[in-house]
């Protein structure tokens, strides 16, 4: 080669070249030792060396797949409006929750700012017809649920229990009166409603009588005993009380004002999750509640059990949102975090994690979905019910297991939000029914014969 072509190359290869990378490259080895020992490799070697630093210039930039917890897209499913709520919720989670959820959860205190944010959605109430509620599908109802314990449980549990269990005591068991007077109250959040049905010494055995008793006098009801684990109780408006009717020895529902003589809501300490939820132990002390104020409807705990049955579905789903949420921040910290020079994502035994949690949670989201489509048709029952209750719920604390498991020292750091769910998902365990029960009403149906204590 002339000088001229010597001199057009290195021109060529001075401007290919980044001084600045080749500056900082020369603090670190010797570059004149890095060249001789390039010049001595032969055709064989040099290909090798090429292919060696090509792969590792591509490693963790090919693109990667989105961190989606639906993995069989049945959010494809949903029509476009049901989309759009969807995604309005999951953005108003994302966006006032999850920046404050860990900071609450660790106080064991109430974001109360959150609640006119609430009301700003226009979600209270979904599934309800009339009465200023949306009128969605239960299905919606569920989606929701799961977007909510997506973020937050105990959240997702406060929403529950207002929209769900204490306006649904009074859609399906008050008279028209009370439907009209508080649920359009309660569905902008300017009223909020509990739930008071557990008490200490009777939580599975509701159904065998309680513990809490009302007795009519003139046009009142006296009401005595106590209620627990009241989620919203120690800031409601109104708390639904069920007690069982010392002449009758029937269960009757009552909507209890926080102003009413003789009610009074402790809150619970101590406790290892939902954190964020209020809880209370409710006394209720010769609690005199006007006739107007019992729900008119309600006159047996077969009508209790409506209320639990039509929530129930909506437990289910909020397990596959605590499940969901545990298992996209699991996969999104394995994509970060390297050991030995490589993501940890790309390991064979934390991707046979991640495999297990998404199957877990695939079954769980499939088996909601067709849940509240029964329910949609009116064909739910009490079984379906808590087979989705007792599989999500069991499911949920093994994905949880796992997103702690893959995240090794630091599944225990708040920071991570994953230990958070861990600790949900036993309450979610518990509540709305034990596994344990609720696989007596699934054994009871597909066997025919009770198995509980009579």
């Amino acid at each position: 080669m002339s000088i001229f072509g010597k001199v057009k190359n290195t021109i060529g290869l001075l401007k290919s070249i980044d001084l600045d990378a080749l500056a900082k490259l020369s603090q670190k080895v010797d570059l004149s030792q890095v060249m001789s020992a390039v010049g001595n490799l032969d055709d064989r070697q040099l290909k090798g060396l090429m292919k060696m630093l090509n792969s590792q210039a591509k490693k963790g930039q090919h693109k990667l797949p989105p961190i989606d917890g639906d993995f069989y897209n049945l959010a494809q499913k949903l029509s476009p409006e049901e989309r759009e709520l969807q995604m309005k919720m999951r953005n108003f989670m994302e966006d006032e929750v999850k920046p404050i959820a860990n900071r609450y959860w660790n106080r064991a205190e109430f974001p109360h700012e959150i609640i006119p944010k609430f009301a700003e959605l226009n979600m209270a109430g979904i599934a309800y017809k009339g009465y200023g509620c949306p009128n969605q599908s239960f299905l919606m109802e569920g989606i929701l649920a799961m977007e909510l314990a997506r973020v937050d449980v105990s959240i997702s549990t406060f929403f529950g229990v207002h929209s769900g269990l204490a306006m649904g005591s009074i859609y399906l068991c008050g008279s028209e009166e009370q439907k009209e007077y508080w649920l359009p109250k309660m569905q902008k959040f300017e009223k909020i409603g509990a739930f008071g049905l557990t008490e200490p010494e009777v939580g599975s055995g509701a159904a065998g009588g309680l513990g809490t008793t009302c007795k009519k006098d003139g046009d009142a009801w006296v009401l005595n005993g106590q209620k627990k684990w009241i989620g919203n109780a120690t800031f409601s408006d109104i708390t639904i009380i069920w007690a069982r009717d010392l002449d009758s020895g029937q269960v009757k529902g009552f909507i209890v004002r926080k102003e009413n003589p003789g009610f009074k809501a402790e809150k619970m300490e101590d406790k290892m999750a939902l954190r964020t939820v209020q809880n209370a132990l409710i006394t209720l002390t010769d609690c005199r509640v006007p006739e107007s104020d019992r729900l008119q409807n309600a006159n047996s705990f077969k009508d209790t059990a409506k209320v639990l049955q039509m929530t129930r579905a909506s437990v289910a789903w909020q397990a596959v949102g605590c499940a969901r949420g545990a298992y996209e921040a699991a996969l999104k910290y394995t994509k970060k975090r390297e050991q030995f020079g490589r993501p940890i994502a790309s390991f064979q035994l934390i991707q046979n994690h991640l495999v297990e949690m998404v199957s877990n949670l695939t079954a769980m989201q499939t088996l909601c979905f067709r849940l509240s489509e029964m329910q949609d048709g009116g064909s739910l029952t009490d079984e379906h019910a808590s087979l989705a209750k007792v599989f999500c719920s069991m499911r949920t604390r093994d994905v949880v297991s796992r997103a702690r498991e893959v995240m090794g020292g630091n599944g225990i750091l708040l920071e991570y939000d994953v230990a958070r769910f861990v600790a949900d998902a036993e309450a979610i365990y518990s509540y709305e029914g034990t596994k344990e029960i609720n696989s007596l009403i699934v054994g009871r149906a597909i066997t025919g014969y009770s198995a509980f204590v009579s």
